[in-house]
């Protein structure tokens, strides 16, 4: 069947199943998920995972625009009001469940070291996308969302400093005759200034294009191509495309006249593509890998989840943040996809002996996080006192 029958099936499904599981309280992305799942190879194969790969593009675009959204949260006057606590809190987060899973590997489950800091630097990794999609469902406002919209920002490439230096030093333990050499260990940081240099350039001419323009649809289209070229452009040089937008977001953010405008009118956009995304996410899930991870797998799941929530919690309390952020900044954090999928295959071939154990673990933790991870999420906001009701959502809704 035609790529665009199957892209029918993902969107109604996921249209469905996010109404369908909004009855029972639950976040409507967990809905778009597990629609992915019933329709997958997983369960009903009613869209073949071959035919789902053709649909990436709709993936890689949504991750684009969720990392663009994420950077306009990278408002230094905003950051400011948040202090500068922000880079204590997400080193204490990432690196906390780094240190705790490599702890847990090492001396609990008695894995090689080198093993264990790979599957460890892993851990550091947040997915911002399903976090995102609960606070703008529930029109999250407050501290613990202003607090967290920068930390997820900063974090992955937090992860992906953690997780190249985690690769050059295992390499060495696995081969007395390998040296840590300064540009293997530089290497993390230059790609991450290289995707920085790309979006912040980018976004600078977004500034100048969209300094005049007051036609919403005009923006729109602008922007869109802007958001999609920075994506490419971020592919071609081999760099991290959702550091890259942030980037975009950021300088928007921070220099047009014209940035309210600029950093929403992609909104209009976005929905569809964003149901389109996470039900495709669903039917990656591979259900199948949860049976082969074994204790080693519960052990990632759990103790990068203590590694979360105390590190935020340690570095929230060092940053004086109030006590709401202390508490729940943490249970916001567990979700964990993309990247971390995208590091475990890089370890499939810088680091083939491990890798495909590696990679199950992260799979079957994968589908733990992202169906328990939104529900958390929308605990933590709710506990906080930061989110909407759903009849007042419904409400104002429908006077618009």
């Amino acid at each position: 069947m035609h790529s665009l029958y199957y892209l029918g099936i993902v969107l109604f499904t996921g249209i469905v199943m996010g109404k369908v599981i909004s009855y029972i309280k639950l976040p409507k992305v967990t809905g778009y998920l597990i629609g992915g799942i019933l329709i997958g190879p997983s369960l009903m194969g009613l869209v073949p995972a071959a035919d789902a790969s053709k649909l990436n593009i709709i993936s890689e675009a949504a991750l684009g625009f969720i990392a663009y959204s994420i950077g306009s949260s990278l408002n230094f006057k905003n950051l400011r009001k948040v202090g500068k606590g922000i880079i204590t809190i997400t080193l204490f987060e990432a690196l906390t469940a780094v240190a705790m899973v490599n702890f847990a590997m090492i001396f609990v489950f008695g894995q090689p070291v080198a093993f264990s800091i790979l599957i460890g630097s892993i851990a550091a990794a947040t997915a911002p996308a399903a976090t995102i999609m609960v606070i703008r469902q529930y029109k999250a406002k407050g501290p613990l969302v202003d607090t967290l919209l920068p930390v997820v920002a900063i974090d992955d490439a937090v992860a992906v400093i953690a997780f190249g230096l985690s690769v050059t030093v295992a390499k060495v333990l696995m081969d007395s005759n390998s040296i840590i050499s300064i540009t293997t260990l530089f290497l993390p940081f230059g790609e991450i200034l290289i995707a920085l240099i790309i979006g912040v350039i980018i976004g600078l001419v977004l500034c100048l294009i969209g300094r005049d323009l007051r036609n919403e649809d005009q923006l729109m289209n602008i922007t869109l191509a802007i958001i999609f070229f920075t994506i490419g452009l971020a592919m071609y040089f081999n760099v991290s495309p959702l550091l890259t937008c942030m980037a975009l977001g950021g300088t928007i953010s921070n220099l047009s006249t014209n940035n309210t405008k600029l950093l929403s009118v992609v909104d209009r956009f976005t929905p569809p593509v964003f149901i389109v995304f996470f039900t495709l996410s669903g039917i990656e899930l591979d259900l199948s890998v949860l049976g082969s991870v074994g204790l080693i797998g519960i052990g990632y799941v759990v103790f990068r989840i203590l590694g979360k929530v105390s590190g935020a919690y340690i570095g929230c309390k060092l940053a004086g943040c109030p006590e709401v952020v202390q508490k729940y900044l943490g249970l916001t954090l567990i979700p964990q996809a993309g990247v971390a999928i995208g590091l475990a295959m890089v370890v499939e071939t810088a680091v083939p002996e491990y890798g495909g154990t590696i990679r199950t673990i992260i799979l079957a933790a994968t589908v733990i996080y992202e169906l328990i991870g939104p529900l958390i999420t929308k605990i933590a906001i709710y506990k906080a006192g930061e989110a909407q009701s759903e009849k007042s959502i419904s409400s104002k809704a429908s006077t618009i």
